[in-house]
């Protein structure tokens, strides 16, 4: 059976949006085929608390055709993607988000997908696990489990793990190589790029830009911007990963120098308040602040407002604020998630993998109900081997296999010629 989104009862102003993504989703399409024939999902209730998404759609519709009665809310209050919302809808899915929503109405949409009571939770934050924990412990008797798909809602769930405080198995989807080799290095580094040139306009060729943390996300960022010419600066306090950056071309020094000199200032650490009023205080002016990471805590946005004197908008997701001594400092995107905020988000043959993921560990969770203890869990390795190959595959290039013999020269420990 080949599922085509053809079929579905979609709004006619999302639904092709929703097409084209799943043009590129080649994985995922599969899976929703197969789950169109085999229904893992009959019977249970899943709630996801996701960017609102063309990708996030075509999740939500290889759920709902596994079987699924699925709610999705919003992961972030900018994040939404008002039309694919309308169309999720409109083919039976409820949807709790609205683009620009205040935090109040953010939360009370997460309240009212766990008022369904899932059996399933999919999250991009932790916000649904930790709501879910802190204010709705009665209705975890009937949750077998969830997946996460970040980087900011794994340490959040590791935290909860490690206090003794996560009563359910939840999958790290985040951590799965299908995922973070991917999605964090190409899907951030190109999207957060993309976000700040919509917001901004500037040339990226010669500007002085700072990506403050070296991981999976920040190597992306750093690739990009290099290779659109900035001059890339790269602020960390992990040695390795600060000698991974200098290997890689980029200037290496602490945030309080690069303060001086950065023109546009990329975070993508997953803590709070990295740049801070010490920061702040030491930026050039005309300085552009973004945010690549999940949470608007990495910019200490109300230290900000303490040193300025005025606030205006100068153009969409660009605020200008002006300090005491005539400084202006340029904020993206009210400091949330840039590339989702002032952009689309991921490409979805990115996407592809990290849903992929999403939707065959919701289906272990499924099989193997009862026998997982609460705690954090890694992505199965045949789960990732298997969508690594049938990306692949997709993309129409093969691998080789290893002989018998050389699986066996590899098991040895004798021979050594």
């Amino acid at each position: 059976m080949n599922y085509d989104l053809k079929d579905l009862k979609l709004a006619p102003e999302g639904r092709l949006r929703i097409e084209w993504a799943g043009q590129n989703m080649p994985v995922l399409t599969q899976i929703r085929s197969r789950f169109a024939k085999e229904k893992p999902f009959k019977g249970f209730r899943i709630a996801g608390c996701l960017h609102i998404t063309t990708e996030t759609a075509n999740l939500g519709l290889a759920l709902q055709a596994g079987g699924a009665e699925l709610v999705l809310c919003a992961s972030n209050p900018l994040s939404t993607q008002d039309d694919v919302a309308a169309a999720l809808v409109a083919s039976g899915i409820p949807v709790g988000a609205i683009k620009g929503e205040d935090e109040a109405t953010y939360y009370r949409h997460i309240e009212a997908a766990l008022m369904t009571k899932p059996q399933l939770t999919v999250d991009d934050g932790a916000d649904l696990v930790t709501q879910l924990h802190t204010r709705h412990p009665g209705l975890m008797k009937g949750v077998i489990g969830g997946t996460e798909e970040t980087t900011t809602g794994v340490i959040r769930l590791r935290g909860m793990e490690k206090s003794g405080f996560l009563k359910y198995p939840v999958i790290a989807v985040n951590d799965a190589q299908t995922k973070h080799l991917f999605d964090n290095r190409y899907g951030t580094g190109q999207s957060a790029m993309d976000g700040i040139t919509r917001a901004t306009n500037i040339l990226w060729a010669g500007k002085k830009v700072v990506v403050t943390g070296y991981g999976w996300c920040g190597k992306g960022i750093a690739l990009r911007a290099r290779g659109m010419g900035a001059q890339v600066i790269v602020t960390e306090v992990d040695a390795v990963r600060a000698l991974e950056a200098a290997m890689d071309g980029a200037q290496v020094m602490p945030l309080a120098e690069a303060a001086r000199v950065g023109e546009v200032f990329i975070t993508v650490t997953g803590n709070k308040h990295v740049i801070d009023r010490r920061v702040l205080a030491k930026l050039r002016d005309g300085a552009i602040l973004a945010n690549a990471g999940h949470f608007n805590v990495e910019i200490n946005l109300p230290a900000l407002e303490a040193l300025s004197v005025s606030r205006r908008p100068v153009r969409p997701f660009v605020d200008e604020y002006t300090l005491k001594d005539g400084r202006r400092i340029y904020l993206l995107g009210e400091g949330r998630l840039i590339n989702l905020a002032a952009a689309e988000g991921h490409p979805a043959s990115v996407m592809d993998m990290s849903f992929a993921n999403q939707a065959l560990c919701l289906e272990y969770l499924v099989k193997s109900k009862s026998k997982l203890k609460p705690g954090v869990y890694s992505v199965p390795e045949a789960i990732d081997s298997d969508i690594a190959r049938l990306k692949l595959a997709s993309m129409g290039m093969d691998i080789d296999t290893l002989s018998t013999t050389q699986k066996k020269y590899l098991d040895s420990w004798e021979e050594g010629t």
